[in-house]
Parts: structure tokens; C-alpha cells; sequence
């Protein structure tokens, strides 16, 4: 590896961890970001589904936030199964990687180095995502345990504590499913390290600015903050 590579992989980590910190709102910044707009939308959706004797329809949504991070679970899965079978067909790869117009990776363990970060990004996708799947259950199970409107006429206040933990685990585990999120986004970038150090940092950024504009200025930010109540 030379200088440039580790160059390229410090603006890699950086705009990775930045864009983090950015959306997840760890920057004091004015701006409010499309994930954190949706927090507060989650808590908004609990302490409404807590006044409402039938639920039904809010236990089918949190069944469907379920199954939508289980499938990502399964997809990294098959992702780092697919860069092992990378891993197994080095050669190959090399021998058309030398037939290609454009310049990629010709050396075997550089080839190899590059595949295991790889590997290593999906690895930390997959934890992400597992653990959301977790925490997705265990918002199912307080959400289950808000009481009855009609139970707590004489402590009010209990409906709301009970609707705003069940809020804090859903917000909590929209968190870890953004993460896992993101690192499949920013292994789009990574590829371009393939191609070499120069390429990593254009296909890095470029990823980044894409990400920041859905995040800070998308039409679906837009629409949900639109009329929103101060949280």
C-alpha cells in the first residue's frame, strides 16, 4: 500500500464516521437531518397508537419494521459469502481484471487486502442489523405492555411513560438499522478502491454528497417535516 491508499482509506473513515455523527445528530448543527425527523415521528406514532383501543394495524408495523431488517440481515449475509467466493477465485479475477480497460488491482494481495475490508464492512452491517432485529422485538414487547386508555384514567401520565419507552427501544433500534444501512452505502464507495486510491477518494465522496443531500435536502425530508410539531 502506498501513501495515497492510506490517504484514500482516512477520507473512507472519515466521511463514514462524519456523515454518522451529522444525521444521528451528534454535531450541534440547525439543520435537522431525515433520520432524525423520523425519530421524532416514531415517538409521535407510539404516543398515538397508545390512545387507541384497537392496535392492530401498529402491531402489523412493527412486524413489517421487523422483516425489512431481517431481510438485510439475510442480504450481507449472501455478501460476505459472495466475497469469499471472491476470495476462492483470485486468479480469475486478476486474469480479467488484466483484459479490462481501466486500471484494477493486478497485485494478489492487495486484491486480497481490499476483499477482506470488504468482508469487514458487511461483517459490521450484519451486527447492525441483527442487533435492530433485537431491539425491534423487544419494542414489540413494551409496546405490548402500554396499557389500556381506559386502565389508567387515574394516572394518566402512566400511558405517556409507557408509550415513550416503547418509542425510546424503536427509535434505538431505527438507529442501529441506519447504521447497517449505511455501511452497505458506503461499500459502494470501498469498490472503488479496486480501481486504485484516487478513485476510492472521487467514488467516496460521491457517495457521501449523495447520502447528504437525501439526509439534509430530499423532497421526503421535506414532506415530513412539513406541519411537524415541535417535539
Amino acid at each position: 500500500m502506498t501513501d495515497f491508499d492510506y490517504i484514500a482509506i482516512g477520507w473512507f473513515a472519515l466521511a463514514w464516521i462524519g456523515f454518522a455523527a451529522l444525521t444521528d445528530g451528534r454535531f450541534a448543527i440547525r439543520r435537522v437531518s431525515l433520520s432524525r425527523a423520523m425519530n421524532q415521528q416514531r415517538r409521535l406514532w407510539m404516543r398515538a397508537a397508545a390512545q387507541r383501543d384497537l392496535r392492530m394495524i401498529d402491531t402489523a408495523i412493527l412486524a413489517g419494521l421487523q422483516h425489512g431488517t431481517a431481510f438485510f440481515a439475510s442480504t450481507t449475509i449472501f455478501a460476505i459469502g459472495g466475497c469469499f467466493a471472491l476470495l476462492g477465485a483470485t486468479e480469475q479475477v486478476l486474469s480479467v481484471a488484466d483484459d479490462l480497460p481501466i486500471p484494477l488491482v493486478s497485485d494478489r494481495a492487495a486484491f486480497e487486502t481490499k476483499v477482506f475490508g470488504l468482508i469487514g464492512i458487511f461483517a459490521y452491517a450484519f451486527f447492525k442489523f441483527g442487533w435492530s432485529y433485537r431491539l425491534f422485538n423487544y419494542s414489540s414487547i413494551l409496546f405490548g405492555a402500554i396499557p389500556m386508555k381506559g386502565d389508567v384514567l387515574d394516572d394518566p401520565a402512566q400511558l405517556e411513560v409507557s408509550a415513550d419507552r416503547a418509542a425510546d427501544l424503536n427509535i434505538l433500534a431505527g438507529r442501529h438499522f441506519n447504521a447497517g444501512l449505511r455501511a452497505i452505502f458506503m461499500s459502494i464507495g470501498y469498490l472503488g478502491w479496486f480501481a486504485g486510491p484516487y478513485v476510492l477518494i472521487g467514488s467516496t465522496t460521491l457517495v457521501f454528497m449523495v447520502l447528504l443531500r437525501r439526509q439534509f435536502l430530499s423532497n421526503a425530508r421535506a414532506a415530513i417535516l412539513k406541519d411537524t410539531p415541535p417535539s
